[in-house]
């Protein structure tokens, strides 16, 4: 990485995941950084924040590898998942693999070890200062100006700074802020489907009680089950559904009758006790999409993360493209030498369609995961891509392929997409038509 000259003063607004991994970069460039955290330090009490599971992929790991931490998340604390297991209501499974060609997997990870692990790799630069239980009351981002609320103590505190990025997720100040300034537009999509996480337990030997190396699907057409493997042989499950469903599940007996129905694998191995427990907890947490255009605001500040381009979790792209932001970001600061008007100019037109690209491929995705992988044409598709991959590798990438294990553009893997679909319809109207002509000649000939 290139050497600054003169340090700048770097404000990021969050510190999360992408909050911290932006930290990582701006130090190791050799800019001063704080980080403002409306939350306590994680690291010091267990607070309760966003609780699915991330599954970690090719950009996401390109972003860590660059600040040398892939290791110990991936080889050392990842969980390999190298495919979907689908589950249908009668405990038949069924193995769909990521890739079967190049056997490419993607991890499931811990939420909170992997911000802690960020956060300390960010402490280490003597350029980074952390501050917890700073809330961001308001800000002038043209002048670099902010003012915090001390949670602590209920005092009021000033800070500048060249850059401000706005990493402070779905419900972003820093983007609300952006929405006084003119240009700026910004829309908020909750879906009418919510989630509530249920945890399935160890096996009494302590070993997984289904298979450890996939995501888990019960996909039952208007809702499912998802589960993710965890480095302790548990696995975190969610119950996506649309919340008229949540509405009839009021009551333990309703809850169980509804398990027995859909899902009684499931409702085995967690126990009916367990079940009940869990569910009841808290309400069904809601899902966003955001989508707004565009991400900077002259040379200082911009939205990166879910403060960008918050998503629903069915591509498991929302850690992995808030980590691609810092990783293009660091790109064209090496490319334009630091100089924060450019960067960001670019920043905005490289990466405003892509969140826009990737939000509309989440939203799909949970189509094809609760319905479409249980339809024979969705399957056979599948293996057509699976052969058309293995015959010319280069030249046909399936869509999940290119998502997940490279960092094709998320607009491209759509065109692309697009372009496979075309070429199969024409090669399903030809091979009609030749089956048709080949059943016509005789035809012909005997009417001569």
């Amino acid at each position: 990485m290139a050497e600054v000259g003169e340090k700048s003063r770097i404000a990021i607004v969050g510190g999360g995941l992408v909050g911290a991994l932006a930290a990582c970069f701006f130090a190791k460039r050799g800019h001063r950084v704080v980080i403002y955290e409306y939350r306590s330090d994680i690291r010091m009490e267990k607070s309760r924040g966003q609780s699915i599971n991330l599954a970690l992929s090719f950009r996401g790991r390109e972003a860590l590898k660059a600040i040398g931490l892939e290791d110990i998340l991936v080889n050392r604390h990842g969980t390999c998942m190298r495919g979907r297991m689908l589950h249908d209501k009668d405990g038949n499974l069924k193995e769909v693999l990521y890739d079967s060609v190049r056997r490419n997997c993607i991890y499931s990870v811990n939420r909170r070890y992997l911000n802690v692990v960020l956060l300390d790799a960010a402490e280490k630069y003597p350029e980074v200062q952390l501050n917890f239980n700073r809330k961001l009351v308001d800000a002038d981002l043209e002048n670099g100006k902010m003012k915090f609320l001390n949670t602590n103590t209920g005092t009021t505190e000033d800070a500048e700074a060249d850059l401000i990025i706005g990493a402070d997720g779905a419900h972003s100040k820093v983007r609300k802020i952006m929405t006084r300034r003119p240009l700026f537009n910004c829309a908020q999509t909750y879906i009418e489907h919510g989630y509530v996480e249920i945890s399935v337990p160890r096996k009494e030997d302590n070993e997984f009680a289904m298979s450890g190396n996939n995501l888990h699907i019960w996909p039952r057409g208007e809702f499912m089950m998802t589960s993710l493997p965890n480095e302790d042989r548990t696995f975190t499950g969610n119950l996506f559904a649309p919340f008229r469903v949540f509405e009839k599940l009021k009551t333990p007996e309703a809850l169980v009758r509804f398990y027995t129905e859909h899902f009684p694998d499931l409702l085995q191995l967690i126990g009916k006790e367990k079940l009940v427990k869990q569910f009841f907890e808290k309400e069904p947490q809601t899902l966003i999409s955001i989508k707004c255009k565009p991400y900077h605001v002259g040379k200082t500040a911009v939205l990166v993360g879910d403060a960008a381009h918050a998503m629903v979790p069915f591509y498991a792209q929302g850690m992995n493209t808030g980590f691609e932001d810092i990783l293009v970001l660091d790109e064209l600061m090496e490319l334009y030498d630091s100089d924060f008007a450019k960067v960001l100019s670019k920043f905005s037109e490289l990466r405003c369609d892509e969140g826009h690209a990737i939000c509309d491929l989440a939203m799909y995705n949970y189509l094809e995961m609760r319905d479409l992988v249980t339809r024979k044409s969705f399957l056979f598709r599948k293996f057509l891509d699976k052969i058309l991959y293995t015959l010319i590798p280069n030249s046909w990438i399936p869509l999940y392929f290119a998502v997940q294990f490279t960092r094709l553009s998320f607009r491209e893997c759509i065109a692309h997409k697009e372009w496979q679909d075309k070429v199969l319809r024409m090669s399903v109207l030809c091979l009609g038509f030749l089956i048709f002509a080949v059943l016509a000649v005789p035809l012909l000939r005997n009417a001569i």
